[in-house]
């Protein structure tokens, strides 16, 4: 049976991967950090007595801040593959925490694979690392973007995705550890935090459907994104640690549409009329630096991992409106 040990665990797509690699018959080990909140709501489904017999879901607390731990943690479980997706993931956030963002999100990385380098060459195992990286390290470089694209980040958060992702490359090249560099583009679902602007939207409609607000404020209305379905994006990173040389994919649809766009099929979909009586702008959302246009070049994910996306962005909205509806 594998071993996958998962930094992220609680978040969105910590816990799809999970769900997924439960189901292919891993035995999966979740990193969390310690609260004094619950913060597991998006895994309890998923969480077991760890003394009932056949269980192949645990969590540990631990923090990515924490060299020692995530030692600790990989000499004791001896996964066969590590997901990094742990990160202070919020871009806007991450200017206004520019030195955390960059200790979780860039440092992180460093010591995951610093632990795995000297694990590696102490023990003779090997381990696989699926880093997670983000179409933000593209920033202003013109669309479409692929693996060759030059990378040139536009705020905190994509730099320190940026320090990641070569820090994996180097890694890999220079001590023959299996790391990949996983670049996503957005990915969305009913699970999403609910400060991120697909959410944000989705759960506005839902309180206004319900009677609890009248409207909901954004910022940049114009920034184009390229949005996917979560649960599809992380089958793509385990497709990735299955091959058998490490390589860098860029993920996405191959479609981009803006903030305005997301609210008009939001609403729409929702019944609820002209999206711009509901929405109002506050400037407080926007970021320093924008990033105006991302859209995915895929090509190389659908000829060498067999991965595309199926869910678009109609679907996406509807799927998102829905649950935030129902809940």
């Amino acid at each position: 049976m594998k071993k996958a040990l998962i930094t992220g665990v609680t978040g969105q797509d910590g816990s799809y991967l999970a769900e997924l690699l439960l189901e292919k018959e891993y035995e999966v080990h979740g990193v969390m950090r310690r609260a004094s909140t619950f913060n597991t709501a998006r895994i309890e489904h998923l969480y077991q007595d760890p003394h009932v017999e056949g269980v192949r879901f645990f969590l540990h607390y631990g923090d990515l801040a924490d060299a020692n731990t995530i030692r600790k943690l990989i000499y004791n479980i001896r996964p066969d593959e590590i997901y990094n997706l742990g990160a202070q993931s919020h871009v806007r956030v991450s200017f206004d925490i520019p030195e955390y963002t960059a200790n979780i999100t860039g440092l992180g990385t460093l010591r995951i694979l610093e632990a795995m380098k000297d694990y590696e060459h102490e023990t003779g195992a090997k381990v696989k690392l699926y880093q997670a990286s983000s179409s933000e390290l593209f920033g202003d470089a013109p669309p479409p973007q692929n693996e060759s694209t030059p990378f040139s980040p536009r705020s905190p958060y994509g730099i320190a995705k940026l320090f990641s992702y070569h820090t994996a490359k180097n890694y890999r090249e220079a001590y023959g550890i299996f790391a990949v560099n996983g670049i996503l583009f957005n990915h969305e679902s009913p699970r999403r935090g609910e400060t991120f602007v697909t959410r944000k939207i989705t759960r506005g409609i839902a309180d206004i459907v319900a009677g609890k607000a009248d409207k909901i404020y954004l910022g940049n209305l114009d920034a184009k994104r390229d949005w996917g379905y979560a649960p599809e994006y992380v089958e793509a990173m385990w497709r990735m640690l299955q091959q058998s040389e490490p390589e860098d994919f860029v993920i996405g649809t191959g479609e981009a549409h803006t903030v305005r766009e997301f609210c008009e099929a939001g609403f729409r979909h929702a019944g609820l009329g002209d999206w711009q009586t509901y929405v109002g702008i506050d400037h407080r959302y926007f970021r320093p630096t924008e990033v105006d246009f991302l859209l995915a070049d895929p090509r190389k994910a659908k000829e060498k991992l067999g991965w595309e996306a199926k869910i678009k962005f109609e679907d996406l909205a509807k799927i998102m409106v829905d649950a935030d509806l129902k809940k």
